[in-house]
């Protein structure tokens, strides 16, 4: 999906199409100050991160996991949106439920983004046979998908079509947003050598770091570096992966079904927070994780035993602790009050600085029997 966040809030304010907007920093109105429509990025304080950026504000230099502090200094005039993500996951199901109808096998990979198994998809029957192009079914195929999720969404999304998992992937960056792009293995050299290695999938910035260092700039370079040299640079493993991403090997099938190990939510505070001084704020925020993470179990249809908690200090420190239960479950007062029992085997006497909670020990909720643990809550937690 292009700019999915932001995409989202655009449906919700179209009167911003067009104007860069950044969605980020927790909780705070959309409402600017003195009577403007909207806040904008030069009027935060805080140390919140951007989640995501209009393609107009990527522009300007902004980009996904940056502080929205030097945002703001590349585009003081930006917009800036509280991050919805109960609307975004209600507009990743639509998206996923209107390509399913067209290709159901589908391997969920997050909120915004999947692959599609084409293999035994058939072309619209409109397409024809002997048009002389080969790639004339498979285009009409993405064609339909792109056209069902914006009539399902409103949303555009960009596609990429390879004959592997991580080709695709590339190929579905490249002509954002709005794209369709479809990558042969005779196209790899024109289309995908020239890239930075960093876009292949899995090497991250260390790694391309020390490419870079060591002289391999772009994806053709390190299709062409000596892969024992590779392996002894990266270790026999990452080593003779690269080399062979490079050359656009992939045999990694679509996997339709995969169980979660655990389901949660944490959040960085737009400010450190005292466990005293500001108890009723992060009470709040303790219990709206919880019933976060009750409604994402009920929505996954799983329940668990083992609830956990994450905690970061001022420091930097950070802190958890989990508490297996009894009975699975998916209760948010049963989550908060075993979060609440790990919470009091932590210290407080720091500022707190992210809160997090964490069910694991996950169980598909038809196998779970009778019982839900749900009871009441005997004693309060710390906040």
């Amino acid at each position: 999906m292009d700019a999915f966040y932001a995409s989202v809030e655009l449906l919700r304010y179209p009167e911003l199409r067009g104007k860069p907007v950044v969605i980020g920093g927790g909780r705070f109105s959309a409402a600017g100050d003195a009577g403007e429509s909207f806040a904008t990025l030069r009027q935060y304080v805080g140390r919140g991160v951007a989640t995501t950026a209009t393609y107009e504000a990527r522009a300007l230099g902004v980009h996904s996991g940056m502080g929205l502090m030097k945002a703001a200094r590349l585009a003081p005039d930006a917009i800036r949106l509280p991050v919805d993500f109960d609307a975004y996951r209600r507009y990743s199901r639509l998206f996923k439920d209107a390509v399913a109808k067209i290709a159901p096998q589908i391997e969920d990979r997050g909120i915004d983004e999947i692959y599609i198994d084409l293999t035994d998809v058939d072309p619209p029957p409109d397409v024809a046979r002997d048009s002389g192009d080969a790639d004339a079914g498979v285009r009409a195929i993405a064609q339909s998908i792109k056209s069902a999720v914006h009539a399902a969404t409103g949303l555009s999304s960009s596609i990429g079509v390879a004959p592997n998992k991580l080709l695709a992937k590339i190929a579905s960056e490249l002509d954002k947003p709005g794209g369709l792009t479809i990558v042969g293995a005779a196209d790899i050299p024109l289309r995908i050598w020239p890239l930075p290695a960093r876009r292949i999938n899995g090497i991250g910035p260390k790694a391309a770091a020390k490419l870079d260092a060591m002289g391999i700039h772009t994806i053709g370079e390190l299709a062409h570096a000596d892969p024992a040299w590779l392996v002894e640079q990266f270790g026999r493993h990452s080593g003779a992966w690269m080399h062979e991403a490079a050359l656009g090997h992939d045999d990694r099938p679509v996997v339709t079904h995969s169980e979660p190990k655990s389901i949660s939510r944490e959040t960085t505070l737009d400010r450190d927070l005292s466990a005293t001084r500001d108890r009723a704020e992060l009470s709040q925020i303790f219990t709206d994780l919880c019933v976060g993470v009750a409604d994402d179990l009920l929505r996954a249809g799983y329940a668990g035993r083992t609830i956990g908690l994450k905690l970061r200090y001022d420091n930097f420190r950070t802190v958890t602790r989990d508490q297996t239960i009894a009975t699975p479950t998916q209760d948010a007062e049963t989550i908060r009050r075993a979060a609440g029992e790990c919470l009091k085997r932590v210290t407080l006497d720091r500022r707190i600085r992210l809160l997090g909670v964490r069910i694991g020990a996950l169980i598909p909720i038809e196998h779970v029997g009778v019982a839900i643990a749900s009871e009441p809550d005997p004693t309060p937690s710390l906040f």
